[in-house]
């Protein structure tokens, strides 16, 4: 009878185990829904977009209110991830280090394409390379970690230049530009020879450059954004103009694409809701 009693027992332990795995679960994916949706939403289109009953996903965003992980507000009764998920949110970002985040992806990079790339910061003298990865036989050029790379004839500068809106970097393009010599400024359009840059790498979304500050060495940089949607850091693949394809819609940008869109993920990017959190706390 003993035995009996606590084998009962034990399977109720064991099935509330089960029911509250079951309940964090599905509180985890509220969030991770209402996250979706810009980090507010009415009950109905949060419960549509999770495909539950809305007394269900009510029953979780009381528990999860309890905790501050949500709030509502009173005037539109949107619910809104809180200040437990800010909370959350900013000890993560704290630790989501580009540099380090970017390590595996230069590695599948080079083995996958056979090229070298590296990631690139912008510091006070200009893009500096950070990270550096090369193929069994490395393309001859001269840049390593700790490499400052050009404003204007670089694709990693011309990136920075785009995408970062500052007038530091604005400031270094013209320098550079200033004391250019005349084969490097022919390059550029006569007119507008900062401006056109920036217009057309930020229609593209990332840089090319062919021949251009090196001969015979070709390049494609990505942008990574962190949460704020500001670029922090540029992947750069590169390689000798003969085996290397920079164009737009080729296997190395696309390569180059998909493994920047993941960092930035990974460092808390979401494409156009940079800025849907604000006024719900």
């Amino acid at each position: 009878m003993e035995k009996n009693s606590q084998s009962q027992a034990d399977a109720r332990a064991a099935r509330d185990r089960r029911q509250r795995v079951q309940s964090a679960s599905i509180g985890m994916l509220v969030l991770k829904e209402l996250a979706a949706l810009g980090g507010r939403a009415t009950l109905t289109a949060l419960a549509a977009h999770l495909g539950e009953n809305p007394a269900k996903v009510h029953r979780y965003l009381a528990s999860l209110m309890e905790e501050s992980f949500v709030t509502q507000d009173q005037g539109t009764q949107q619910y809104c991830l809180g200040p437990q998920c800010i909370s959350i949110g900013l000890a993560a970002m704290r630790i989501a280090d580009p540099i380090r985040l970017s390590e595996p992806s230069l590695v599948r990079l080079r083995e996958s394409l056979e090229v070298t790339c590296f990631i690139a910061v912008m510091g006070n003298r200009g893009p500096t390379i950070m990270r550096f990865e090369e193929p069994g036989l490395p393309v001859t050029v001269n840049v390593r970690a700790g490499s400052v790379m050009s404003m204007l004839w670089s694709a990693t500068g011309r990136l920075f230049l785009a995408l970062l809106d500052e007038s530091r970097v604005r400031k270094l393009a013209e320098e550079e530009l200033s004391h250019a010599p005349a084969n490097l400024r022919t390059q550029l359009d006569a007119t507008d020879p900062i401006g056109r840059l920036q217009r057309d790498v930020r229609a593209a979304g990332f840089a090319t450059v062919k021949d251009t500050n090196l001969k015979g060495i070709s390049a494609v940089a990505a942008p990574l954004f962190d949460a704020s949607g500001h670029l922090c850091a540029t992947l750069t693949a590169l390689g000798a103009t003969g085996g290397f394809d920079a164009s737009i819609d080729g296997p190395i940008a696309k390569a180059l694409r998909k493994e920047a869109e993941a960092i930035s993920a990974a460092l808390g990017y979401v494409p156009k809701q940079a800025d849907a959190l604000s006024g719900c706390v």
